[in-house]
């Protein structure tokens, strides 16, 4: 049985080689080698702001990580540590949508429902935190999972990496209810 905790900072060695190891096998089929590999290694990874605030989450499963991500009362959409340039303002959940951030999933455990168990329990904790809107950036793996949970696209984006690499995310929004 799948179980959630807050992630904790010995945690992080884990959850970067699960998102390695995400970011390029569930990219298959959706990006080329090269784009897989530049968001990998230049965007993804763990942002140890949300590891501070207790807002990343560790899915477990018969006592293995199968998946972690979280939500962010933060404006940083997306990216790891080595993305952010300066300091992280709060967002005010009155007039602006927490984030979803960094949803990764085992590939082995992929398609399980550890990617909506995980979305579901950051929606309850968003909207328990006074947020009514959720907003991110989603890669085009995660589009159908996204989709699937009620969100809706609103933008197109295209992130210039080394390579040169362009690769194509998906803005997406949602409205929930405020517990």
């Amino acid at each position: 049985m799948a179980t959630v905790r807050t992630a904790i900072h010995a945690d992080i060695p884990a959850m970067e080689a699960l998102i390695r190891r995400s970011g390029i096998a569930l990219s298959e089929g959706f990006y080329t080698p090269e784009q897989a590999r530049a968001v990998t290694d230049h965007v993804f990874g763990v942002d140890t702001q949300l590891v501070i605030d207790q807002t990343y989450f560790v899915v477990e499963d018969g006592g293995e990580m199968v998946a972690c991500g979280g939500w962010s009362r933060r404006a940083t959409l997306f990216g790891a540590d080595r993305m952010k340039q300066e300091a992280d303002p709060l967002l005010d959940p009155a007039t602006e949508p927490a984030r979803i951030r960094a949803f990764f999933v085992e590939p082995s455990a992929a398609r399980r429902g550890y990617g909506k168990l995980l979305l579901a329990w950051c929606t309850t904790a968003a909207a328990a935190g006074g947020f009514t809107t959720l907003e991110l950036a989603a890669t085009l793996p995660g589009v159908p999972l996204y989709l699937a949970c009620g969100f809706n696209e609103i933008q197109r984006l295209e992130l210039d990496l080394p390579g040169p690499v362009r690769v194509p995310l998906v803005r997406m929004h949602k409205a929930i209810a405020v517990k």
